[in-house]
Formats: C-alpha cells, structure tokens, sequence
C-alpha cells in the first residue's frame, strides 16, 4: 500500500483509495468498483464525512432488525471486503449473522480472492463461492441472482452494504427485510430498503454492531418497538434536508480555508 503521509488532510480519505486500489491487485474489487467509490466518497462530502443522527438511528434500526431476525444474512461484494473485512466478521458473531459473497461482476477468481480475505479476517463460513450459489432470484437476470440456498434464498433479513438497487428491489418481492448501507438517500436501492443508513460503509458497520451489542439483551417486544417507530421514508427525508442544509450554509458563507483566505486578502491588495 502506498504510504500516505499522516499530515495529509486528505489522509483519511485516500487510505480508503489505497485499501480499494489493494484489493483490484488483488482481485477483489471490479473496475466498477473503484468508479462505484468515486460515486459514494462525492455523497459522503455532502453530509460532511460524518455520521449523523439520523445514520445513527437507521444503524440502530439495523441492529434491531438483524437481532430479531431467525436467518440474518450479510451479502459481501468486493469493496466491502477490501474495507471492512474485520468489521463484517465482528457484526456476523453479534449478529448470529451468515456471511455470503454476491458479485454483480462475477468470476470464480473473485469469489474465491473475497473469501479468502474474509477468512483471513476471522470468519468461519462463508456462503455463496462457485457451486454452493446454486439457487436463484426470480426476476433477475444479472449474476447477483445466484445465491447460496442455505444462505441469502432463505434468510428473512438481508444486509446489503452498497449500492444494489435491482436486487434490493427483488429481495423486497421476495418478502425479505432489506438494510442497505448507501451515501446516495436517492438511489434505488435507498429508496427500496426496509431500512437505509445514509453513511460511510467504514462507519455504519461498526456502528450497526455497537448497536447490536447494546441491545442484544433486550426483550423481542422491545426490539420490536424499534422497528415499529422507525420510519424508512421520514429517515431519508431528514438526511436529504441535511445535505440541502449544509449545502445552503456552505453557499452563503463558502468554505472557510485560512491559507486560502490569506492569498485572497493579498491579491485583492494587488488589485
């Protein structure tokens, strides 16, 4: 991995690049992938690379949801096992979750590169590699419709980190509780979940298992009172007037730099 100076004040940011950059080389992540981020990282921009509260409250609805659910199961693609590998593992044990890789660009190289990763990651059992991916999706023709039977075909609760919006979709007719983890409140896929966290997959997943841990001791009535005042709809709602928000504040007062404010005030003396 290229070494990125801890002064840069992109630091954070460009670790991410050089973690999905890492996992192209190795086979991990698709080129669309690494446009797919591109995407994602403009979005986290706009609701000021943070986790806001209304984030917070979907990562709690999650939480409930996956702690309630009998067949839990988290869908793997490349990005997120090049991030958060250690995190998908640490959610599935509180969870009682099934981990299962599910490629849109699908190649038996990449399914197995993404296992591997995860199973260097700590996790036991992972689902849906090559001949194990025998069942199908109805009324889905991309690859993603290939899912293992004892694990995504059967499981009540879905958690689907990045964007997926044809297969969220199906997942929903099949009756199934669909999280997805998405920056853009407006995508498909955003607007078809059950339950949608507006954030960062390097936060929401460790947000969705503190969560989890916090609750994991409450009664089923209780977690269900959770689910039952969370409202997918209103939570989006909120996050796109975040960003409307901030982008008014932003527009009226500009984005504050003092170097550059500096080399502003000395050309306007120059002029």
């Amino acid at each position: 991995m290229f070494e990125i100076p801890p002064d840069h004040p992109r630091a954070e940011s460009l670790k991410i690049r050089e973690k999905l950059i890492e996992g192209f080389e190795k086979g991990l992540v698709a080129k669309a992938g690494l446009i797919a981020h591109g995407r994602g990282e403009a979005f986290d921009y706009l609701i000021g690379e943070e986790t806001t509260k209304p984030a917070m409250e979907a990562a709690k609805a999650a939480a409930a949801a996956m702690l309630l659910a009998k067949h839990p199961v988290i869908s793997v693609n490349g990005n997120v096992a090049s991030l958060v590998p250690k995190e998908i593992v640490e959610l599935s044990e509180v969870t009682r979750a099934k981990i299962e890789v599910n490629l849109f660009y699908r190649t038996r190289e990449r399914e197995e590169a993404i296992k591997n990763a995860l199973e260097e990651a700590g996790a036991k059992e992972i689902l849906g590699v090559g001949e194990a991916a025998s069942a199908t999706i109805p009324e889905l023709s991309s690859w993603r419709r290939k899912v293992d039977p004892r694990g995504i075909l059967i499981a009540d609760v879905v958690l689907v980190p990045l964007e997926d919006g044809d297969r969220t979709e199906a997942l929903r007719k099949m009756n199934k509780t669909v999280i997805a983890i998405d920056l853009n409140p407006l995508s498909r896929t955003a607007q078809w979940a059950n339950i949608t966290i507006v954030d960062n997959v390097i936060r929401a997943i460790p947000n969705i298992t503190e969560q989890a841990k916090k609750l994991k001791n409450l009664s089923s009535d209780k977690l269900k009172e959770i689910l039952k005042n969370f409202d997918n709809r209103k939570n989006l709602g909120k996050m796109i007037e975040i960003i409307k928000d901030r982008l008014a504040k932003l527009a009226k007062e500009g984005i504050y730099i003092p170097e550059a404010s500096q080399v502003y005030k000395e050309m306007r003396k120059i002029e």
